[in-house]
C-alpha cells in the first residue's frame, strides 16, 4: 500500500475508533453496565452493517462498471418491504413470523437469499447473459414488489400499518443478540468466500472484454461475486432495514479520497467509511435529534443529494 494511501487509512481507522468511543461512552446516565450492553449491540450491528453495503456495493459497481449503481437495483430492498407487508396483511403483526424479531430476520433472510438464487440460476443458465439484463430484470422485479407492498399497505388496518411503517426505515434500536449472531455468521462465511475471488477483482476492474482477454473467468466470476453481494445485501437489510443510498454514498467518497482501482485499499476504505457514517448519523438520531428522525432519512437525504451531483457530474462527462 502507497504511503499516502497508509496514511489515510490510519486517519480513517483512527476516527472511526474515536466515533465509536463517543458512541459508547458520551453521556452514560444510570447504570453503566446496562448502557454499555445496549449501546454495545447498536454497535455491533453498525459494524455488521457497515462491512455489508460497503463491500457488497464496491463490488457491484466494479462488476457492473458504473458508480451510480447500487444493489438495491436488484429488488431485494422492496422484497423486503413485500415480504413484511405479506405478514402483516395475511397472519397480522401478532403472529410470531412478524413479533418475533429472531423469527422474522431469520424468515426474511431466507426469503431474499433464496430468490436471488432462483434469479441467478435461471439467468445464468444461458451463457454470457448479459449484466445489464440481469440489471433491467432487477428493476422490474423491484417495481412490481413495490407496487404489490403499496397497494396492500392501501388496504390493512391503520394500526397494522404502522407495524409496517416501522419496517420502511432502518433502525439499530432493537436489534438483539441472537440475531447479531446469526448475521455475523452468514457474513463471516461470505467474505470467506469471497476471499477465493478476490485476486480477480482489480483485474475487473478493466472491464468485461479485458478481464476475458486476460484470462479471467469473467460469467463464472459475476455468477458467484452477485451471489455475494445479495447474500450481504440481505444480511444488512433484514437486520436492520432498507439503507439505500449508504453505499453509493460511501464507496464514491472512498474513490475519491483514495483515488486508486486497488481493492485491498478500497474495501477497507468504504468500511471505515461505512462506519463513520453509520455511528455519526446514529449518535446525531439519539444525541441531537432526541429520535424524532430515524438513520435512514438521514442517510438518504446525503446520499440523494449526492447521488443528484454524481448524475450533473457524470453527464458534463
Amino acid at each position: 500500500m502507497p504511503r499516502k494511501s497508509t496514511i489515510q487509512m490510519s486517519a480513517l481507522g483512527a476516527f472511526a475508533i474515536l466515533s465509536c468511543l463517543l458512541f459508547m461512552f458520551y453521556k452514560i446516565g444510570g447504570s453503566w453496565s446496562f448502557a454499555l450492553e445496549e449501546r454495545g449491540i447498536k454497535l455491533a450491528a453498525i459494524g455488521l452493517t457497515a462491512v455489508a453495503i460497503g463491500v457488497s456495493t464496491l463490488i457491484f459497481q466494479t462488476l457492473t462498471q458504473n458508480r451510480i449503481l447500487t444493489p438495491s437495483v436488484m429488488g431485494l430492498d422492496s422484497l423486503y418491504m413485500l415480504f413484511q407487508t405479506l405478514l402483516v396483511f395475511f397472519i397480522g403483526s401478532n403472529n410470531p413470523l412478524m413479533a418475533n424479531k429472531n423469527i422474522n430476520f431469520i424468515a426474511t433472510l431466507i426469503l431474499m437469499i433464496a430468490f436471488s438464487f432462483m434469479l441467478y440460476h435461471l439467468l445464468f443458465r444461458r451463457e454470457r447473459v448479459s449484466i445489464y439484463f440481469l440489471l433491467l430484470l432487477g428493476i422490474v422485479f423491484g417495481t412490481l414488489f413495490q407496487n404489490g407492498s403499496s397497494f396492500m399497505q392501501m388496504l390493512i388496518d391503520p394500526n397494522e400499518f404502522l407495524i409496517v411503517q416501522g419496517k420502511m426505515f432502518a433502525s439499530f434500536n432493537s436489534v438483539n443478540g441472537t440475531v447479531l449472531g446469526v448475521a455475523s455468521i452468514v457474513l463471516i462465511l461470505s467474505l470467506v468466500y469471497l476471499a477465493f475471488w478476490f485476486k480477480y477483482l482489480d483485474v475487473l476492474r478493466l472491464g468485461k472484454d479485458q478481464a476475458i482477454n486476460l484470462g479471467v473467468p469473467y460469467f463464472k466470476l459475476a455468477r458467484h461475486l452477485l451471489i455475494i453481494v445479495s447474500i450481504m445485501i440481505s444480511v444488512a437489510t433484514a437486520l436492520v432495514g432498507p439503507v439505500t443510498f449508504l453505499g453509493l454514498l460511501v464507496v464514491n467518497v472512498t474513490y475519491q479520497l483514495f483515488d486508486t482501482y486497488r481493492h485491498k485499499v478500497l474495501i477497507p476504505g468504504s468500511i471505515l467509511l461505512s462506519i463513520i457514517a453509520l455511528v455519526f448519523g446514529q449518535w446525531m438520531v439519539e444525541r441531537i435529534f432526541t429520535f424524532n428522525t430515524t438513520l435512514s432519512v438521514i442517510i438518504n437525504f446525503i446520499g440523494g443529494a449526492y447521488f443528484i451531483y454524481l448524475l450533473i457530474k457524470e453527464s458534463r462527462g
